[in-house]
């Protein structure tokens, strides 16, 4: 099989990421009590190797992958300093409580948010495919460039090629950071299928 998509797929796959993320902004939305904006989804192909290209130095990912239904993993990257402000809205603050380090709490919080968005987008992912679908619980790990091999053993898998889908996430003025959605080429084909097939018969 080969490792591309038409064009066409490319923006089918793009289509099906923008209405579930756009709902999982709502719900992140309402966790922090502030506008969530998520641009345009950028679609492309990669290397495994290349998946993690978006990260800085020291950020917090956090890592979902779907147990049933789907196939692909969904990474929020988020900035230490943004996992900060993220908590502090979350308990009601105004997003100025950020100082010391990132603790157990923050850590938290962020797997919290990122469920939470994620559960959403499944549900929608869901109902557009006519599949039931599931995910795994949230894994979070504050890593820096060293350690980026942690996340490679837990991304290890046999597919190659991956359709990478980021988007810009921003709280306002407050947070400005990547949300990452990896599927391999093969499963994201099969996505577009099950949508337009879906598509076709409601009409």
């Amino acid at each position: 099989m080969e490792n591309k998509l038409s064009n066409d797929q490319m923006d089918t796959i793009g289509e099906i990421a923008n209405i579930s993320m756009g709902n999982s902004a709502t719900t992140l939305s309402m966790m922090v009590n502030k506008k969530v904006d998520i641009t345009t989804p950028n679609v492309q192909i990669v290397n495994r190797s290349e998946t993690l290209d978006d990260y800085e130095n020291t950020c917090v990912f956090v890592q979902i992958h779907y147990v049933k239904g789907l196939e692909g993993n969904n990474v929020l990257i988020l900035k230490d300093h943004d996992v900060k402000v993220m908590t502090d809205l979350m308990m009601g603050g105004d997003g100025s409580n950020v100082a010391g380090d990132i603790t157990d709490l923050h850590l938290s919080a962020a797997s919290e948010a990122m469920n939470q968005m994620m559960g959403t987008s499944a549900t929608s992912l869901s109902s557009m495919l006519g599949i039931a679908t599931d995910i795994s619980t949230p894994v979070v790990n504050q890593i820096d460039v060293e350690s980026v091999k942690i996340f490679e053993k837990m991304f290890e898998t046999p597919y190659e090629k991956f359709v990478k889908i980021s988007f810009r996430m921003t709280i306002e003025d407050l947070i400005d950071s990547v949300m990452v959605q990896l599927y391999p080429v093969e499963f994201a084909v099969d996505m577009c299928q099950k949508f337009e097939e879906r598509k076709e018969n409601n009409n």
